[in-house]
């Protein structure tokens, strides 16, 4: 990549979005995420339209343009942007079926040096079509060897969060499937890098890997099932770093610690591969 052109980024305007979803739509996403593919967990509410219940990271897919960083106009080599840091806070647990509005934000880049990447940091907000606020996000990327235009060189972020130095409380192993990725894409990030080998091996892998929204999804069902007795409606917030890709068909799994003011952290791990994934997570339900 070359070094940013911060001023054509930041006169860049990431379409706002208007969203309708349906049952459909919502069961696409949690196949997407993995859902059903365990044979320890029940899924059925996530992927049969009786009783149907949307998982909390479907938020991250909503009233978005999609992969926005692809539009020539926004001027990013997108081929070498790489998934940081995420989080999500609901406001409201989201519908089965709704109308939601995305507003999407450009915000503070760091630069690493010449050479070296641009961390560049967004935010969105979901609304509902009266303005009642559903949910709020941000998220790090990672724009390799496109520094040196002089910016800052560290975002201003809370201090990372580092696990308990114990053993886990208790885990939970989930499955993707080789197709785990093709799936995910059809609700709304069509990167190629995710599907087209040519693609992936430009961005510097061996082949197609799976979308880091994709990791998280699979994650946020470990810790529904762990923490929140399989309710998807009681997971409030979650924020994760991501340190290594996921090859779809890998076993992911999540370990908790849960500290006794009612926090949960999290990692995860490929064990296969014996590679972190996942680390200084943090979640949040809703009180029952």
């Amino acid at each position: 990549m070359s070094i940013l052109d911060v001023e054509r980024l930041r006169g860049y305007r990431v379409p706002e979005c208007r969203e309708t979803y349906d049952a459909r739509d919502t069961i696409l996403y949690a196949l997407g995420v993995g859902a059903g593919l365990s044979d320890t967990v029940d899924e059925l509410n996530l992927v049969f339209e009786r009783d149907l219940v949307a998982l909390p990271t479907m938020a991250l897919v909503l009233g978005t343009p999609g992969f926005w960083a692809m539009d020539p106009k926004a001027g990013l080599d997108w081929v070498q942007i790489l998934h940081g840091e995420q989080s999500l806070r609901l406001h409201r647990p989201l519908e089965s079926q709704d109308t939601l509005i995305g507003r999407t934000e450009i915000g503070p880049m760091a630069d690493k040096g010449p050479g070296r990447p641009v961390m560049l940091r967004s935010s969105r907000t979901l609304v509902t079509t009266s303005g009642a606020l559903v949910a709020e996000m941000t998220e790090t990327w990672v724009l390799r060897g496109a520094g040196g235009f002089g910016g800052p060189r560290e975002l201003d972020q809370e201090p990372r969060v580092s696990m308990p130095d114990r053993a886990p409380d208790t885990a939970l192993d989930l499955p993707t499937s080789r197709q785990q990725a093709l799936l995910y894409r059809l609700s709304g990030d069509r990167n190629p890098l995710h599907v087209d080998p040519g693609t992936a091996r430009k961005g510097g892998f061996d082949g197609p890997i799976l979308h880091g929204l994709g990791t998280l999804g699979v994650v946020a069902r470990a810790i529904i099932h762990l923490c929140a007795q399989s309710d998807p409606r009681r997971l409030s917030a979650i924020s994760v770093r991501f340190t290594a890709p996921v090859v779809p068909g890998d076993m992911i799994r999540t370990e908790l610690w849960l500290e006794a003011d009612g926090a949960i952290r999290f990692r995860a791990t490929v064990p296969a591969r014996e590679v972190t994934v996942v680390d200084g997570g943090t979640a949040e339900l809703w009180q029952t």
